[in-house]
């Protein structure tokens, strides 16, 4: 049991170390951020064609954005901390170190908040090159936030933060308080997607790669700077938090590595490396992070090792305080390197084309160059080979201690995958933001296709056989939290059969036929998310219809077909509407990417709506056949548990009735007829 804090005196004094080392390491890093930006002398403003805005505005923007950072990993670490590395109390109330941790990212989300809402200012005026004090005009700034992206991100941002800071304040409990670590989570991708990277040639790697980093990098500094607290306050589960931090430290070492590669691999070229002031900061960064590793290695080697032997948690805490400094002076480079222009003359002029999608085209979608043309989706094509590895690592598991699964689950689920693989990094995915006839096929594969196959491959259900369970007095983890989720009330709403409907029928005329698609085929990121919705609309409809998993609400066979065929006849028109419409959609941005062999926009179109009209009879028929599978399957149980039941009782079922047939003749013979 942990001290009473009012009969140890050096508890209090513990309490406020981490204090002054975040304070310490924010400092450095809006230093080292400034000083970076001062060795630039302005030289974006001069690429970018816009005047000087003025040391407050030059150097604001960075300190601001230093804080920001510093804030949002410290509130994403703190949420991680409360969430997956303590336990809670058995009622599912946050217990003493998930309470204190929640108390710390609401502080930090405060401040997340205020340095966002100050980076509108300073980022518009940032952006149009002005005096920091031109931007406090409210037209002004409205005006400047509608026409530059840059103000917009650290707007959502903003709320974003607001919305955690109020969540902090009112989470007491488990669940509540996993919302609010994902949505924390989510407010690292406004500005991810906004900057260098979402700009120029290749920005779709750009972007991407760097959604992974901020991510890796947030739940990894912000982890430890948590853990560095637990430890601080001496809380009773930091071997625990230990022990499970360690390893999702070492996967985000991995992932910011990668990650960072190929982001400056697409803005610099290695030889401009050590020849120019961006790559001299990519060097830097590297440095730090190899640096990073090396601590990291350390403390699992020693800290973890120390703590799990009971040597206690002294070297662990000092080990993680420098690797908490050096990444605040990570921070900092960073910081510095996104105020930095990427040298001009590492590559050519980039074509049309790669401006608005991020590379060239080569020819038309032919049929060989739609199955051979490849370009790998960092976000789903990496997804697709890790869903497909942790499935075949599941179903070892399972092997190796002499269970078995169906061979066919994991045909299906695996096929699934491969079908998410060619969807989005074949020359499928490759076409698709290009031409609306390939992005209808890619959409109909995302929402009609690879959700089938994955809710047949039974996932949750070979988690949670292959997944160890905590036991009665052992604190949950990753097997309790998945069936946290499933049986949660979000998961029991999302497949309501109303629900379910909306969002996989719903959204294809709410998508198309309201402007929304006309406005995110601008963005790589609402590329991103209309990707996740297909894929999610497809899978909650999908699961309580086929799924082999038991679904949060059970809906007996004839509902289920129901379902499906209350999809049919709306899927069916979306085609037949798509066909016969007069006007096109994205008509803006498809003429904006002139390609030549596209001429006609309203016969791709068509083409696109036939595609969507055609393409949902193969998934309705192996939908049908699944359903019809499945239910005689159940016949098949229900009637052998029936059989088992008479065989274990004899007669008594016959003997029970024939009594019953004996007494109703009797009672109706009555008295007076026996004579």
């Amino acid at each position: 049991m942990p001290s009473d804090p009012e009969t140890n005196p050096a508890r209090p004094a513990r309490k406020a170390g981490v204090l002054p080392l975040v304070s310490i390491g924010a400092l450095l890093a809006a230093v080292v951020a400034v000083g970076l930006v001062a060795l630039t002398g302005g030289a974006g403003y001069v690429i970018a064609g816009l005047p000087d805005p003025g040391l407050v505005t030059r150097y604001g923007i960075t300190v601001v954005r230093v804080l920001a950072e510093a804030a949002s990993v410290l509130c994403v670490g703190s949420l991680l901390l409360a969430a997956f590395l303590v336990p809670p109390q058995k009622s599912g109330t946050l217990a003493a170190d998930g309470y204190a941790a929640i108390r710390v990212a609401g502080v930090a989300a405060w401040i997340w908040f205020a340095a966002a809402a100050a980076s509108i200012f300073f980022s518009a005026a940032d952006g149009a090159g002005r005096p920091f004090t031109e931007v406090l005009s409210p037209q002004v700034l409205i005006d400047l936030v509608d026409a530059i992206e840059q103000p917009k991100a650290w707007l959502f941002t903003a709320l974003i933060a607001l919305l955690v800071a109020l969540g902090c304040r009112l989470a007491l409990t488990w669940g509540w308080t996993t919302v609010v670590f994902f949505l924390s989570v989510g407010g690292l991708i406004p500005v991810a997607v906004t900057g260098h990277s979402a700009s120029g040639g290749s920005h779709d790697m750009a972007t991407n790669s760097l959604l992974y980093h901020l991510v890796a990098a947030a739940l990894w500094v912000g982890g430890l700077v948590a853990l560095l607290a637990l430890g601080w306050r001496r809380g009773e589960n930091l071997k625990l938090a230990a022990t499970r931090f360690s390893k999702l430290a070492l996967v985000c070492w991995v992932v910011m590595a990668v990650s960072g590669i190929v982001n400056a691999l697409v803005r610099i070229r290695i030889a401009d490396l050590f020849t120019t002031d961006y790559g001299l900061l990519v060097v830097a960064k590297i440095v730090s992070l190899l640096l990073l590793g090396v601590f990291g290695h350390q403390q699992r080697q020693k800290g973890v090792a120390g703590l799990v032997n009971g040597a206690g948690g002294g070297q662990l805490l000092r080990l993680a305080a420098v690797e908490v400094l050096i990444m605040f002076i990570t921070i900092g480079i960073a910081t510095g390197l996104a105020k930095t222009p990427p040298p001009q003359e590492s590559f050519t002029q980039p074509s049309t084309t790669e401006l608005l999608i991020g590379y060239d085209l080569y020819g038309p979608s032919t049929v060989f160059r739609l199955l051979t043309d490849w370009r790998f989706d960092l976000v789903y094509g990496t997804l697709a080979l890790v869903l497909a590895g942790l499935y075949l690592a599941g179903v070892r598991r399972l092997r190796r201690r002499g269970d078995t699964w169906a061979t066919g689950r994991i045909v299906a689920w695996l096929a699934g995958c491969f079908v998410l693989l060619m969807a989005t990094s074949s020359g499928i995915g490759r076409y698709a933001p290009a031409m609306f006839s390939v992005h209808m096929g890619n959409h109909m594969l995302l929402s009609m296709v690879a959700p089938v196959l994955f809710v047949l491959g039974g996932p949750v259900t070979l988690a949670l056989r292959a997944l160890p369970a905590a036991g009665k007095d052992a604190p949950p983890g990753p097997r309790e939290w998945l069936l946290a989720f499933v049986h949660s009330p979000l998961s029991r709403f999302l497949t309501h059969p109303i629900v379910a409907l909306l969002l996989f029928v719903g959204s294809f005329y709410g998508l198309y036929f309201s402007g929304l698609f006309d406005s995110a085929l601008n963005y790589h990121w609402a590329h991103l998310a209309m990707n996740a919705h297909f894929l999610l609309a497809g899978y909650v409809f999908y699961w309580p219809v086929i799924g082999v998993d038991p679904a949060p609400r059970r809906i007996p066979p004839l509902g289920r077909l129901g379902m499906m065929f209350a999809a049919m006849p709306f899927h069916a028109f979306f085609g037949i509407a798509l066909m016969s419409m007069q006007t096109v959609l994205g008509q803006d941005f498809y003429r904006g990417l002139k390609l030549p062999w596209v001429t006609d926009l309203l016969t791709d179109q068509r083409l696109g709506g036939g595609i969507a009209w055609a393409s949902g009879e193969l998934p309705v028929l192996l939908v049908l056949v699944a359903l019809l599978v499945q239910w005689a399957r159940q016949d098949e149980r229900e009637a052998r548990r029936k059989d088992r039941r008479e065989d274990a009782s004899g007669d008594a079922d016959l003997n029970a009735y024939n009594a019953m047939l004996k007494n109703l003749a009797d009672q109706g013979r009555g008295p007076g007829k026996n004579s």
